[in-house]
């Protein structure tokens, strides 16, 4: 069901607030009660109980169901790890940044290929795969790949399959997925991410609508209390955010401007 209006009017006749989120591991995802997990569903949630709020109902959708559904007004906020990019930007409003990140390859083990950047793919003749709608496929392209070697896919569990079966040379993910991914299969390595470009270092934001600034922004006082506090830290480490992962100076603003 769909409830017209503002979420600070949805809040105060006493409706949950509705979070969106995909199935992601270490980002976000459902554990086997269907329970939001993930350092984004935490960091999120984290944030509104400190504002009081914790009529929450989570939702798991497909990874390109994310904004769609927040435009649409299924949702009042999205997580899952989306990157803040200028792309996304025209279409949502982002939280101030919860997080810094970069990205890496998955590749078979051994990396018989030697892929470590977007330009070896390339040099190879190779066959990159990644997620619809991932950051990465603007970034294949802005490296020089054509569609022709980028098999878009779901998720990250068909990223695998593709890489596990010849039919792609290189998994482009976020590093928190490929170092994940890696750990769980033994088929596959993990690539340096600090082998690629600096501006594919990324920052985590979480996704309103536009209407919802005023919202919004009572959401971004109680994320600067929050952020790298002793009780997000607390929640977020299980996942392997670490310090190194905090989000720093820079704001949404800038990073819309600047990715």
């Amino acid at each position: 069901m769909v409830f017209a209006g503002s979420l600070t009017d949805r809040i105060e006749a006493g409706e949950p607030i509705r979070i969106g989120f995909s199935n992601i591991p270490i980002w976000g995802y459902p554990d086997d009660n269907g329970t939001a997990k993930g350092f984004v569903n935490e960091i999120a949630l984290g944030i509104l109980k400190s504002m009081g709020h914790e009529n929450v109902e989570t939702t798991v959708t497909d990874w390109g169901g994310l904004i769609p559904g927040l435009q649409a007004n299924r949702y009042d906020l999205i997580t899952g790890g989306l990157y803040i990019l200028d792309s996304r930007c025209q279409n949502i409003a982002f939280s101030e940044p919860i997080a810094q990140a970069g990205d890496a390859f998955i590749v078979p083990t051994g990396n018989p290929k030697g892929i470590q950047t977007y330009q070896d793919i390339l040099g190879a003749d190779a066959m990159l795969v990644t997620g619809a709608g991932y950051n990465t496929v603007e970034a294949a392209k802005k490296e020089g790949l054509t569609d022709e070697r980028i098999m878009q896919v779901p998720g990250p569990t068909e990223i695998l399959a593709a890489v596990k079966a010849g039919r792609a040379d290189a998994g482009g993910l976020t590093y928190f997925e490929a170092s994940h991914l890696a750990k769980a299969d033994g088929a596959v390595d993990v690539t340096d991410p600090g082998a690629l470009p600096e501006w594919t270092q990324n920052w985590v934001g979480i996704g309103f609508r536009f209407d919802d600034a005023d919202f919004m922004e009572e959401f971004n006082k109680a994320l600067a209390d929050y952020i790298g506090s002793d009780e997000m830290m607390q929640k977020v480490t299980p996942y392997g955010y670490s310090s190194g992962n905090l989000p720093g100076d820079k704001t949404a603003e800038w990073v819309c401007a600047n990715r």
